[in-house]
Order: structure tokens, then C-alpha cells, then sequence
């Protein structure tokens, strides 16, 4: 039963992800397509999750939070990006 709402969720995250790459390719001004690469990070960590509670391992719930302080800084830093004209100050 696990494995069956595994994959429909695989399906509905893959569908989510192409939803973004198309808002960050089509996407009207730099805070759409930030917003869009923002959200593509969280629902690659939600895919890594569903993967390690279908395979039953550990080993990618912690994969996935290292992704998520990555994700989170890369936004972060390229906001700043934006806004400032540079990052370190």
C-alpha cells in the first residue's frame, strides 16, 4: 500500500517540477523565476524524501536536509544577488 502512494506521489511531485521548469523559463520578471527555482528545490527534496521512505533508509532523509540548507542559501545569496548587485558585502 506504501509503495502505491509512493508512486502516485512520485507522479504528482514530477508534475509539480514540470510546472516549475516552465514558470522558470516563461517566467515574466527575476522574482517569478526566483520563486519558481525556490519551489523546484523543495519538491526535489520532497522527491528524495519519498524516495528514502520507499527504499527505507535513513541515509536520504539527511540527504534531503543538507538540499534544504543549500536550497536555502542559494536563494538567499542570489536574492541578495538581485537586489544588491553583490553578495558578500
Amino acid at each position: 500500500m506504501i509503495a502505491l502512494a509512493c508512486t502516485i506521489a512520485v507522479f504528482a511531485i514530477g508534475a509539480a517540477m514540470l510546472l516549475n521548469v516552465y514558470r522558470l523559463l516563461v517566467g515574466p520578471d527575476t522574482a517569478t523565476r526566483i520563486l519558481a527555482l525556490d519551489t523546484l528545490v523543495i519538491n526535489a527534496i520532497a522527491l528524495v524524501v519519498l524516495i528514502g521512505i520507499y527504499f527505507g533508509t535513513e541515509i536520504y532523509f539527511e540527504a534531503a536536509l543538507l538540499f534544504a540548507m543549500v536550497g536555502f542559501l542559494t536563494t538567499v545569496a542570489y536574492c541578495k544577488y538581485i537586489l544588491r548587485g553583490n553578495v558578500m558585502e
